[in-house]
């Protein structure tokens, strides 16, 4: 069996593997040169032998093997696990020799680039980093040199695609040819490679050990990175007689520890998180309409990809980096589900961190030259109903699945410069202006960048304080009111900057004053102008909608006040989320009710994460301060987090600046050049050269934006015949079936990432899911006593007999969809698909002659409505309506039409199942049933017995006296007959207390 992609060089066997693939094919030649290196070889203990072949190890390998079987994978995807490794495959000793005329699959031809794990092997000169696809079935190979004196990175791409008996063998030679040197070792298996980093010396590698899945996107998952391994591309020998070494190495190889990649640090294999869900989908429709499919495309974003700087020197020698090396996200991602009677909705928060200008609160304020602010998050919600799993609908019709929405929002500072000084103790210093810019060119810049990212246009929701005993913030307020209105002079009018300043700070203080509510107006307009993404087909639907615009959200540190204003915002687009995914038949959603709880919770994280990053500590006022329901109990909190954003900001922050200048490459060390540490300030890390200014062309400071970034987006239509082209499958195009199911993988419930996610349903209590009084709507107010969870339930929550589940039905919108939907809703008008708190709930405008309808009012399904007062109704009158009730369905009992019908369709199953009338085997039994009359000895049986006392009891309950219906004084000690006691002397059967008759 011949292997392709061999060769062979004195010292390794498998010494280079060539920048390209003809001089692999070419690798025979080399026989010459290593019949003139006989010394060299025999130094290195390799006997070359007549043929200078290498031989495949045989026999009780212990090398670890490269990969697993299918049947493996589960426990490899489980979330949190880490990879392990596996012994290699031996094979028979072989001749292992390249044929010139053999075909091998290749990169480009069989478009395999998306590998999902590796096995990282090392050998005494060089790393060899094997990657595979998701089934363990197609492989590739990169060889890493560690002997590079030069400090230069040292890689060799082969560009072969080898299925997994090929590699094995290639592995073994490459074992049988180190021998001498202690052979192939494998180091570690790993989950990716985050790129190459150089301080003083040597190159370092950055490679993923442990991950756990957070997210999933049209069958692709989202990946948290959970741990990291930085290895050193010297060899240990060469490090130790280095007399060269830089002393400081250790040190920066320290600070770069302080970053910890550990949190909130995402990737994804077959999915851009770079790039917004309307962006990605406009691409690949794009490459449609032009007639040119491919698989989902590599131009990532650069301003969210923190590894950057890591992917360079890959870049460099690589053809394409993103085959080997995965770039990563700074921010928040997650996942929750939201569950209506059986539909299933998945509600996504990503959060995008900028890496231009990014640092800790007080060293990055405003703006730099470049016109990149400090804390620019970019924060996306997708809300998705998983009827389909993928991005296109059936048919198929590529990228048209309308199950799809989302809606984008940014925060970042002003964009004017300006800073604090940290160095004292006072938690607020003062505000400076460093710069007066009458043209106002970094804003102009920053604005230019938004209209290029989300078109037009931009709302400005300014919230920082206009009104202070010591000006701090207002400084800010009148200069960046002023920056506006000097921008908004040369755009158009259509196109203008729409700029909103409130001082939310003084109005949440105020008892006057709704901070909510006046929340919620802004949110309506912004929503109004912006719009949303819908996904559809973009010809003739009408539902299909493109997000043109953005509102851009600041306080002075885009924490607390920004993240309400975005979650507020945020609601808003939720329910035009659901209205259009035809969930709701309103476009609102209430609070207090388990969608919005649900949608809190992951906004309270998204913006603890964000504040974590940026502040050091969590965030201090939450949603509840704001909506003014937080306890008394939080003012404590609130106080031990604002201590710990100082002590974060005035001692830890530094170290923290240090380590992210180092891995966003803001500092490259340069011998003769001040050290990190030593620099009094980083001013100039963040900012341009300013010698450079003179070569390049000075930007107008009248036409400051470009006219194309001020176009409409619109939905790229989808060519008629929206299929897949000739000899082109689906998973050339999209591989989501392969990552989301992987087939011939044995896995559980307890291992799926959907199955475990986060859901509304936790929110219902237990026991009253049981008794069927609780309604499951996640869109129906709870009342305090109704946030009953499973771990911490609260008796005393009596529903209110008597009130029905109201059915409002949505027309469906065009011919596709098959089926009616249906949308369950306590509502208080026919207008509103959600209920008031406090105001009675009519029935609403249903469907005359519905067949629905029919059969719900058949049901009498009850459901919890408000919990009323105490003083407003009368426990025991409840119970006794509850007694009398039972009272009256048991004398006089009753069955539906729809019962009648489903216990018809039983008796007329036709069940072939055999009767058991004898004790004696069948002709032909089963080996089962022989095993099973088998495993009961003799010895059993014989033990089976019953006593006196038992039979005595049996015969007690089964003997039904001449008047049952009479109890004597001899069944009063019996426990059944303590219930009817009760009863009999006036008290309730649900409770022990007296009823008034």
């Amino acid at each position: 069996m011949s292997v392709p992609g061999l060769t062979y060089a004195a010292g390794d066997r498998y010494g280079s593997i060539a920048d390209d693939s003809s001089s692999i094919a070419n690798n025979l030649a080399a026989e010459e040169e290593l019949g003139e290196s006989d010394s060299s070889a025999e130094e290195e203990g390799e006997g070359l032998g007549d043929n200078l072949v290498p031989h495949i190890s045989s026999g009780g390998s212990t090398l670890p093997r490269l990969l697993t079987m299918e049947s493996r994978l589960d426990t490899e995807y489980e979330e949190g696990s880490t990879l392990k490794g596996y012994e290699r495959s031996p094979s028979a000793n072989s001749v292992v020799l390249r044929s010139r005329s053999a075909q091998y699959d290749k990169v480009e031809e069989d478009r395999v680039s998306r590998m999902h794990k590796f096995s990282f092997y090392e050998t005494a000169s060089r790393f060899f980093l094997v990657g595979a696809d998701v089934l363990d079935r197609k492989f590739r190979i990169l060889k890493i040199d560690r002997t590079t004196d030069s400090g230069d990175l040292n890689l060799a791409e082969d560009d072969i695609v080898y299925n997994k008996k090929e590699m094995n063998q290639l592995l073994n030679a490459v074992d049988e040819g180190n021998k001498s040197s202690g052979g192939l070792k494998l180091r570690s298996t790993i989950w990716g490679l985050l790129g190459f980093i150089k301080f003083t010396g040597d190159y370092y590698m950055l490679l993923i050990t442990k991950r756990s899945q957070v997210a999933m996107l049209g069958g692709h998952f989202i990946y948290q990175i959970d741990g990291t391994e930085l290895v050193s591309l010297s060899t240990p020998s060469s490090t130790r007689f280095k007399s060269d070494r830089h002393p400081d190495e250790a040190r920066f190889v320290g600070i770069l520890n302080n970053l910890d990649l550990s949190r909130s640090f995402y990737f994804s294999y077959s999915y851009d998180i770079t790039h917004t869900l309307q962006h990605n989908i406009s691409c690949e429709r794009m490459s449609l309409l032009q007639d040119r499919p491919q698989p989902a495309s590599m131009n990532f974003n650069g301003m969210f990809i923190w590894n950057q700087h890591l992917l360079e020197p890959a870049a460099r020698v690589l053809n394409n980096v993103y085959h080997w090396c995965l770039p990563i996200m700074h921010g928040f991602v997650d996942q929750a589900t939201l569950s209506i009677y059986g539909r299933t909705v998945y509600i996504t928060v990503i959060a995008r961190r900028s890496r231009f200008f990014a640092g800790a609160r007080f060293l990055k304020r405003g703006a730099n030259d470049m016109g990149y602010v400090a804390n620019d998050v970019e924060t996306e919600q997708i809300v998705s109903e998983i009827l389909t799993t993928s991005f296109h609908a059936p048919g198929p019709r590529l990228y048209a699945n309308p199950n799809y929405t989302s809606y984008v929002q940014h925060r970042g500072s002003i964009p004017l410069f300006w800073a604090q000084d940290s160095t004292g103790v006072t938690p607020k210093p003062d505000i400076e202006l460093n710069l007066i810019d009458p043209f106002y060119g970094a804003a102009a810049l920053h604005f230019d960048n938004l209209f290029e990212r989300y078109g037009s246009p931009v709302i400005v929701l300014n919230l920082v304080k206009a009104r202070e005993r010591t000006p701090r913030e207002s400084i800010l307020l009148r200069e960046y009111t002023k920056a506006i209105e000097y921008l908004n002079q040369f755009l158009p009018d259509q196109k203008k900057i729409l700029y909103k300043a409130w001082d939310m700070s003084r109005a949440s203080k105020s008892r006057d004053q709704d901070v909510i509510g006046t929340l919620e107006s802004i949110a309506e307009e912004v929503l109004k102008t912006t719009s949303f993404f819908h996904n559809g087909d973009g010809n003739d639907d009408e539902n299909a909608k493109m997000q043109n615009g953005i509102a851009r959200t600041n306080c002075i540190d885009c924490l607390d006040r920004t993240n309400a204003a975005q979650f507020v915002i945020g609601k808003l687009a939720l329910g035009h989320q659901l209205h259009a995914l035809g969930i709701i038949s309103d476009t609102s959603i209430e609070y207090d009710t388990d969608a919005v709880n649900l949608f809190t919770h992951m906004y309270h994280d998204h913006g603890d994460t964000i504040a974590i990053q940026y502040g050091g500590s969590h965030l201090v006022n939450t949603m509840e301060t704001y909506r003014k329901i937080n306890q008394w109990t939080s003012h404590s909190r609130d106080m031990v987090e604002s201590f710990k954003r100082y002590y974060n900001n005035s001692f830890l922050d530094g170290q923290r600046q240090e380590a992210y200048n180092l891995f966003l490459g803001n500092y490259k060390f340069t011998l003769g050049q001040p050290m990190l540490w030593d620099l009094s300030t980083d001013y100039y890390l963040h900012h341009s050269d300013p010698r450079a200014w003179s070569m390049n062309n000075r930007r107008s400071y009248v036409d400051w934006y470009k006219p194309s970034h001020l176009e409409t987006r619109r939905m790229p239509a989808l060519p008629h015949d929206n299929g897949l082209p000739a000899q082109t499958s689906l998973e050339h195009l999209d591989d989501y079936w392969l990552e989301y199911y992987r087939p011939l993988a044995v896995s559980s419930f307890q291992k799926t990432f959907s199955y475990r996610m986060n859901s509304t349903l936790r929110y219902l209590p237990f026991k009253s899911t049981q008794e069927g009084r609780y309604d499951l709507s996640p869109f129906r107010v709870r009342s305090g006593s109704e946030h009953d969870t499973l771990e911490r339930p609260r008796p005393g929550n009596d529903p209110v007999i008597g009130e029905t589940l109201h059915v409002q039905f949505q027309t469906p919108r065009s011919h596709a969809e098959a089926t009616d939907v249906i949308s369950f809703s306590a509502v208080s008008n026919p207008d509103s698909s959600l209920p008031a708190p406090s105001k009675a709930r009519p029935g609403s405008q249903e469907t005359p002659g519905s067949p629905y309808v029919d059969l719900l009012e058949n049901a009498k399904l009850p459901v919890q409505g408000p919990k009323s007062s105490k003083s407003s109704k009368d426990k025991s009158a409840i119970a006794q309506w509850t007694l009398n009730q039972f009272v009256i369905n048991s004398l006089n009992p009753s069955v539906s039409s729809a019962e009648m019908d489903e216990y018809g369709r039983y008796i007329s199953h036709p069940l072939n199942l055999p009767l058991v009338i004898s004790g004696d085997a069948p002709p032909t039994p089963s080996l089962d049933l022989i095993d099973y009359i088998q495993s009961a000895s003799a010895d059993t049986l014989d033990s089976l017995h019953s006593t006196e006392d038992d039979i005595a009891d049996f015969l007690e309950f089964v003997y039904v006296g001449d008047d049952p219906l009479t109890v004597t004084d001899a069944d009063t000690p019996k426990k059944r007959y303590k219930a009817y006691r009760q009863w009999l002397k006036g008290k309730s059967l649900f409770k022990q207390s007296r009823i008034d008759t």
